[in-house]
């Protein structure tokens, strides 16, 4: 009886999460954190070809807890005071992940926000409405502002889950979905191992130092149109 192929699913969790409410914005606008979790498991899912012999061997979700803090808004002359606990991504991301744990064959890895970096920054919209000279920075409000920090420990996590699921021959095939070139190194490590790799950059456009080191390139976003 023939063996069936062991597939890895590894998922950017920051990109996956950006990319899918980019994309199914007008369906999943208020998506609850439950049907968010299910949706990450059947997106992993679609890419495991059981008509021909392949099987789930884990998925890897890699993300970061958010950021625990309290900070002055820019425009409130320090009369306001932002916390961060309070804000509906917090408390998404939170739930999230408990509801994730419970998923079969799945494991998280977490990096962290690094709080040296944290500042604040203009959501995308009123910044080019900034840009065009639409509006000014005085009349933005404090829900034209987002704190943001700088995810560490995630890409050398990815990177290491890589080398580790090749060289200990755990899979015969990785199935990445991220947009980042940063992990052509574990990549090509991967390859030379015999184990076949798939991006699923969700859409997102790569680098042709990317595409020349995976073996196949697609997506599983519904109705995608290239």
């Amino acid at each position: 009886m023939q063996k069936n192929k062991k597939v890895a699913v590894i998922v950017d969790g920051s990109f996956f999460r950006k990319r899918y409410f980019d994309y199914y914005k007008k369906n999943y606008s208020n998506t609850s954190p439950e049907v968010f979790a299910k949706a990450i498991h059947t997106h992993s899912l679609k890419h495991i070809q059981k008509n021909k012999g392949e099987e789930l061997y884990r998925i890897y979700y890699y993300d970061c807890h958010p950021f625990s803090t309290k900070a002055h808004y820019p425009n409130s002359k320090g009369m306001r005071i932002y916390k961060s606990e309070e804000t509906e991504t917090f408390k998404f991301q939170t739930e999230l992940y408990k509801k994730l744990i419970d998923l079969p064959c799945f494991a998280l890895r977490y990096g962290y926000l690094n709080p040296k970096n944290a500042h604040w920054d203009i959501v995308e919209k009123k910044k080019i409405d900034v840009l065009k000279g639409k509006i000014r920075i005085e009349d933005l409000q404090d829900q034209d502002f987002v704190f943001t920090a700088k995810q560490k420990g995630v890409d050398i996590k990815i990177g290491i889950d890589i080398a580790s699921l090749s060289i200990k021959r755990l899979v015969e095939k990785i199935v990445l979905i991220t947009g980042d070139s940063d992990f052509i190194p574990a990549i090509k490590l991967a390859r030379t191992e015999g184990v076949q790799v798939v991006l699923d950059p969700m859409g997102n456009p790569i680098t042709l130092e990317m595409r020349e080191n995976i073996d196949f390139l697609t997506t599983k976003l519904l109705n995608f149109k290239k």
